[in-house]
């Protein structure tokens, strides 16, 4: 017997967003000439430099499940697209690092500002203990969906 419970709701609430998230991307894809797999790697790339990393190209594949070949082609296509720039490493210069390229963080704000505009308004609603309920629940989702592969 499959387990029940208002916590069910929520759960089948979150894959619903979850599938509507999945489809939002990949429009965003589809109208930019991208493979998913491409705006994967940006939203890594940008959630990376927003935490002050750097990313190689290992560790971008190692992020998304690529192998070598897969990564490079990845890389490249982004590249040649003006997304994404090869450089040195500013903390050890014999390594090269990914970094987004301004003109894609504009494309994605231009796609998804309207959605995110909407969410920070509605956590505005929220005071910081609910807001700290949903921060605990979304990292221990994520924290969970990641140990299951």
């Amino acid at each position: 017997m499959q387990p029940q419970g208002p916590e069910l709701d929520v759960v089948h609430l979150l894959r619903a967003v979850t599938v509507e998230l999945g489809l939002l991307s990949g429009r965003f894809a589809s109208r930019n000439h991208m493979h998913p797999t491409d705006v994967r790697a940006l939203i890594a790339l940008m959630d990376a430099s927003r935490a002050g990393e750097e990313t190689t190209a290992g560790r971008l594949g190692a992020a998304l499940g690529l192998n070598s070949a897969g990564t490079t082609a990845l890389v490249d296509r982004l590249e040649r697209a003006g997304h994404v720039r090869r450089v040195r490493s500013e903390r050890d210069r014999r390594r090269v690092v990914i970094e987004v390229e301004e003109q894609a963080v504009e494309l994605g704000w231009a796609f998804f500002g309207p959605l995110i505009g909407r969410t920070a308004e509605l956590l505005r609603g929220y005071d910081e203990r609910e807001l700290a309920a949903i921060r605990g629940f979304l990292e221990g989702v994520r924290e969970a969906a990641a140990g299951e592969g």
